[in-house]
């Protein structure tokens, strides 16, 4: 599942700071991908599983 890196970011802000966020704005690619992803998005705290819990029946990114 492919989540727009705006989201991911602001949930990692308010779960783990500005400083965090910043940090993984500048890592993350534009589209995060919770499969290809998934270890950089537990190096952020993010559990992809959780976040495609949190998505799924929308549509975050346009096909």
């Amino acid at each position: 599942m492919e989540i727009p890196k705006a989201m991911i970011v602001e949930r990692i802000r308010s779960e783990s700071g500005a400083d965090k966020a910043s940090e993984a704005d500048k890592e993350l690619p534009d589209k995060v991908d919770t499969d290809t992803d998934a270890e950089l998005l537990s190096k952020y705290g993010v559990d992809p599983g959780e976040l495609q819990d949190a998505f799924k029946g929308q549509s975050p990114t346009a096909s």
